[in-house]
């Protein structure tokens, strides 16, 4: 009899070695349902990525929380996998959006049964949270709840069928009944009476709540040892250090409490936890919230026949009842000390209590709980979810990017402790010229729109390191000062430059999305201390301004005295167009040179946050005029350095520079913004393909190896040197075209696979490393092979 194909199922999910609840739930999931299916289970896992996890199989595919992308890239994965399934485990906090609202996008894509297990219930949701939980629940063919409370609010809150709910109890260690005694030696606990929490300790555990039980506790019984277990939760390490665990370290030596309390600050493995819960004679959780539907750590100690004090929230109540446990008002750390007290003294209610729980918990061992979950998965002729849509856009009938993955290597090596040096030779930092506010301006906000995609500490690091450089550039009086020589004196004279408007353009992409509020108030006070210097700059500087200005705007739209300044720099480029155009040159200069691009995109931008008609007629007149000139049939040819195009004159094909790819990147996504119109997005891809080698020499100016980008493209090739102004703006260039494509659905593009340029690359041995690749077509049609081994 041939052998059947196994079960191939894939698991949306946190996973180890991140160190939470879900990631070891899902762990411990993967590991019963392989016994209980007997050799026909394959499972894959998508990870939701959070710092800087090295990950090994099952994990296939990482997905960044809040980058969108990302999220649409899983799905086209898991679609040309073959896979039969998709186990998606879901907590509102793992995914990105407003209510974790980014998985819909991966759930909507996908061409394959669904199930949901949901760790969260909420019972009074915000609308974006509720509308976020519908959506995955319409996505899914079955939702697993893990216990009864989920089923009724499921139903009578978020109208879910019953037929669609499934009760699966959350899994439980199978371990021994066992006497504590025996496993205190492990730990040189013998003849101590012990206590046990664990888990990812954070403010809502309430272990304050417990110490501040402990005196009473210990004047009943004074060979009590209180033992904490874990580390502190990543998110809180993240955004507030150890002030949690500190605060209770301070107050165990204030209740002279150092000889009954243990913290053990660490992530124990599976045979470690199960060792301290064999040792433990009480558990305890004092939490500090009623709407917690499960606990992990709760199910743990009622399956290991442990005596359990808790306050009563959700999970407790149904785990407790009967008898199995003992449930204490919230932050009441009396009532604690009594129902622990109580146990401790009277050995019938101990025992009692030991013997409820292990007897319940025998129902709902991983192994019995493995086995549920593979009946389910086993389920034939399970529907397939299609989202509905009413008409498809451009974007929505063509997916295919292909670019290189964001990398801040090269970067790094151009950064020093004072800031971006302008120059290198080759990709060796030239210190001759020391350092430059416009590039360290730039900086501020590549730094700032990778750290909102890719939220990674050393782009925070670059980050806080240019913009001290450009807060330090600021005079008293609110001017800014250029250039820097090596030595960190600045220069005595300097030429006039547009790097004021480039600081007010990075202060105001802080405030916009400022990486914590903190930074709001200290870059608020910086951008208020040069407004009245706006008005003095040459167009191109106003023009940098205006996208500062209307970025502060976003964060203090009721700003007065902003929106003044705005308008006045607004309507003095719409006065500087009138006054420079004709018939056939519709620009704001007699000459097209510099960056260019920035006009029209300030223009575009004043439009829509003034909502200015004039603004935007402006910007799309200025912006063909500059297509036209820029824009030959197949590929961009930007205005070359040596000569410029005069009004009336002949135009510079070399040297082409990469900030001008930069600018009309970010300029066709502001153009598309203001209209709607899909051809900015198909130009918008083909500006960035600039970069890959769609310019008039077919050349590569990024660089697969080393993650720079070459100067500027010659009339003899590139130039090979790499700087911060041609390497910030192909990061700049990246990070807008993978927005566009995360905020629209899909980058627009053209049919044609993208792959052809980059075997003229000549680093084709790079390619597989260096790139991201998605190449779907909406259609049906089965992919062909070396499609399916290029995504995996």
């Amino acid at each position: 009899m041939p052998k059947s194909t196994p079960k191939k199922v894939v698991f949306v999910s946190s996973f180890l070695p991140r160190k939470c609840g879900i990631a070891t739930f899902t762990s411990d999931l993967i590991a019963n349902t392989t016994t209980a299916a007997k050799g026909e289970f394959e499972p894959l896992v998508v990870a939701m990525h959070s710092g800087d996890q090295k990950y090994n199989d099952p994990v296939k595919f990482e997905v960044h929380q809040d980058v969108k992308s990302d999220y649409i890239c899983a799905a086209d994965y898991i679609n040309f996998s073959h896979v039969d399934l998709v186990s998606v485990q879901h907590e509102f906090g793992l995914f990105g959006g407003e209510g974790g609202s980014y998985l819909s996008l991966l759930l909507n894509r996908l061409r394959v049964p669904i199930i949901t297990t949901l760790h969260t219930v909420l019972d009074d949701p915000d609308p974006a949270y509720h509308k976020s939980l519908i959506d995955v629940c319409g996505a899914s063919h079955k939702i697993i709840t893990m216990n009864e409370r989920g089923v009724t609010m499921l139903r009578d809150i978020y109208n879910i069928p019953t037929r669609k709910i499934k009760l699966i109890a959350h899994g439980i260690p199978d371990l021994p009944f066992v006497d504590s005694n025996y496993y205190k030696h492990k730990f040189g606990l013998e003849d101590r009476k012990t206590i046990l929490t664990f888990g990812l300790l954070s403010t809502n555990k309430g272990i304050d709540v417990m110490l501040r039980a402990m005196p009473a506790i210990i004047k009943a019984d004074p060979s009590i040892m209180y033992i904490v277990l874990g580390m502190t939760h990543p998110n809180i390490l993240k955004h507030e250090g150890e002030s949690y665990r500190f605060s209770l370290q301070q107050m165990v030596k204030d209740l002279d409490l150092e000889e009954h309390v243990i913290f053990h600050n660490r992530f124990v493995s599976d045979q470690e936890l199960h060792n301290f819960l064999c040792a433990a004679d009480i558990y305890v959780t004092p939490y500090k919230n009623v709407k917690q539907l499960t606990s992990g750590t709760l199910s743990f100690a009622v399956g290991a026949g442990k005596a359990v004090v808790s306050t009563p929230y959700w999970a407790a109540q149904e785990l407790l009842a009967d008898g199995r446990g003992v449930l204490v008002p919230f932050d009441d750390s009396e009532q604690i000390a009594n129902a622990i007290v109580d146990i401790l003294h009277n050995e019938s209610q101990f025992y009692s209590l030991r013997r409820k729980a292990y007897e319940y918990g025998r129902s709902r061992t991983w192994p019995k709980i493995g086995q549920a979950y593979w009946k389910l998965f086993g389920t034939k002729r399970m529907p397939v979810h299609i989202a509905t849509k009413s008409t498809l856009s451009a974007a929505e009938t063509i997916s295919n990017i292909e670019v290189p993955e964001p990398s801040l290597d090269h970067l790094i090596k151009l950064t020093d402790d004072t800031g971006l040096y302008q120059h290198a030779k080759f990709t060796i930092p030239n210190r001759e010229y020391g350092y430059c506010t416009d590039d360290n301006a730039r900086g501020v906000i590549a730094m700032s729109r990778y750290y909102s995609q890719y939220p990674e500490p050393k782009a925070m690091k670059l980050l806080d390191t240019y913009l001290s450089f450009i807060i330090h550039s600021q005079n008293g009086d609110g001017t800014v000062r250029n250039f820097m020589n090596f030595d960190r004196t600045w220069y005595k004279k300097e030429a006039k430059s547009d790097a004021f408007g480039r600081v007010l353009w990075a202060f105001g992409t802080i405030m916009a999305q400022p990486p914590s509020p903190a930074y709001l108030s200290v870059i608020k006070d910086c951008f208020d201390k040069s407004v009245e210097h706006i008005q003095k700059q040459m167009p191109k500087g106003m023009a940098y301004s205006i996208l500062g200005m209307c970025d502060y705007l976003k964060q203090f739209p009721g700003a007065s005295d902003i929106k003044r300044q705005l308008e006045l720099a607004a309507d003095g480029l719409v006065t500087q167009y009138e006054e420079s155009r004709y018939p056939d040159w519709q620009w704001f200069e007699d000459a097209l040179t510099y960056d260019n691009a920035v006009l029209p995109h300030a223009m575009y931008v004043a439009g829509m946050t003034c909502e200015n008609k004039k603004y935007l007629a402006v910007a799309e007149k200025a912006c063909e005029f500059l297509l036209a000139d820029i824009f030959h049939g197949r590929n961009f040819s930007f205005v070359g350095c040596n000569g410029w195009h005069e009004r009336g004159e002949a135009r510079a094909s070399f040297d082409q520079q990469p900030i001008e790819a930069a600018g009309t990147v970010m300029m066709l996504r502001a153009a598309y913004d203001a209209t709607k119109n899909d051809r900015f997005l198909v130009l918008q891809r083909k500006a960035f393909e600039w970069f890959l080698g769609r310019n008039d020499l077919h050349i590569p100016l990024y660089d697969f190896r080393t993650k720079g980008c070459n100067d500027g493209l010659t009339r003899d090739g590139v130039n090979i040197n790499q700087g911060a102004e041609s390497t910030l703006s192909f990061l700049l260039s990246l990070l807008a075209v993978v927005e566009s494509f995360a905020t629209i659905g899909r980058v627009k593009g053209e049919t044609e696979a993208v792959s052809h340029k980059t075997e003229q690359m000549e680093r084709p041995s790079q390619k597989s490393p260096s790139i991201k690749s998605i190449s779907v077509d909406i259609s049906e049609k089965e992919p062909d092979k070396n499609q399916i081994e290029e995504l995996t």
